[in-house]
């Protein structure tokens, strides 16, 4: 579906307000190396990316975001601080027809800098606050470092916890993994009998019968993951407390001041979540002295976790009130994908996106 006459003149209008405020204007390839983009986005995006293969490049994808490639540029040849804004065409499969176009316009926003992150997560969210202030939206955010400061916390073994960080952008996943390390699900017959026959003799006999080798993983990776199943299996519940104090923080939604508060109550008994809270409270205040109304924002301590899996920190998103239009902005914090493309290097970092064709839709009141 082409974009809109109305969708690229909006583009346009956002474009020039994020250079007014002192973003670089940048560009990235429409086709993109796909490896890396697919191990970055998650399961969701790499679920709707479209795949090519390239004789000479190998696979290669049509751009699902520009985040992923504005960092990779910014880490090889970028200066600190600085700040960019692009605008152009992203592409994404739907699963079925709707109001979710398969190719549509992004302009965005990032800012690279080691100074305040409380600062300049601000920064981002009042901009986006202030552009789509005349549509009225409804102001949601996150953020993901509380969460995975609960996670952190959770008295069990590094090996739960490391599974549970890992499904944390995916929230059925995740709910199934508490539950059983919580011992809140039985184990399934089928999983029973897998465990029992693990245990029933040593695992190169198990290798051995189960006949030729199919896949990339090796004995020894075999062999390993069978030890931390049956590891896994010997290990104590979690304990029914935390587990309930986890589910009352996921479960969490109120304005922002009122959410700061309920969590700091939870941190009585999770002390763990002090220090992302800190933070929290940082950014909240950076908001407040930058004239933004606290209470308009609902806090969702379980938003973003349906977003793009790099966020680490702050994580939001604009919505029109009715209708199923997609978010019309959203965006976040992503510390820990400048540390895995910096190649031995990172830089605080935050950004976001807002969707001029669906601003557009908005403003010609067809939505």
């Amino acid at each position: 579906m082409p974009v809109s006459t109305a969708a690229r003149a909006e583009a346009e209008r956002l474009f020039a307000a994020f250079r007014d405020a002192g973003a670089v204007a940048v560009e990235t390839d429409i086709l993109q190396p796909a490896e890396i983009l697919l191990d970055l986005y998650g399961e969701d995006i790499r679920g709707r990316a479209y795949v090519t293969s390239d004789p000479l490049r190998g696979e290669m994808m049509l751009r699902p975001d520009f985040t992923v490639p504005v960092v990779q540029m910014h880490m090889t040849h970028g200066a600190d601080p600085a700040r960019y804004c692009y605008m152009g065409e992203v592409f994404r499969r739907q699963d079925h027809r709707g109001p979710r176009a398969n190719e549509y316009l992004q302009v965005g926003y990032e800012v690279f800098t080691r100074d305040d992150p409380a600062a300049a997560d601000a920064e981002v969210f009042d901009l986006f606050d202030r552009l789509l202030a005349p549509l009225r939206p409804r102001a949601a955010m996150g953020d993901i470092g509380v969460l995975m400061a609960a996670v952190q916390g959770l008295d069990t073994t590094d090996l739960r916890r490391a599974a549970l960080l890992r499904h944390i952008w995916r929230p059925r996943r995740f709910r199934a993994l508490l539950d059983r390390y919580a011992g809140r699900a039985a184990p399934s017959e089928a999983r029973i009998r897998m465990l029992q026959s693990l245990a029933a003799g040593p695992v190169a006999d198990l290798i051995a019968a189960a006949g030729p080798m199919i896949g990339q993983r090796g004995p020894d990776e075999i062999a390993a993951r069978v030890a931390a199943l049956l590891e896994d299996a010997d290990t104590p519940a979690i304990h029914a407390d935390q587990a309930a104090m986890l589910d009352r923080l996921l479960a969490l939604t109120a304005p922002a001041p009122e959410a700061l508060d309920a969590l700091r109550a939870l941190a009585i008994d999770m002390p763990a979540l002090t220090p992302s809270l800190d933070g929290l409270e940082a950014r909240l205040s950076a908001l407040e002295t930058l004239g933004v109304r606290l209470g308009k924002i609902t806090f969702e301590a379980s938003h973003g976790r349906a977003a793009m899996e790099y966020y680490d920190g702050l994580v939001f998103s604009f919505h029109a009130e009715g209708g199923d239009l997609p978010p019309i902005a959203s965006g976040g914090r992503y510390d820990a994908l400048t540390r895995v493309l910096g190649q031995g290097r990172s830089i605080p970092a935050v950004g976001g996106i807002i969707r001029p064709g669906v601003v557009a839709l908005l403003r010609e009141g067809r939505a």
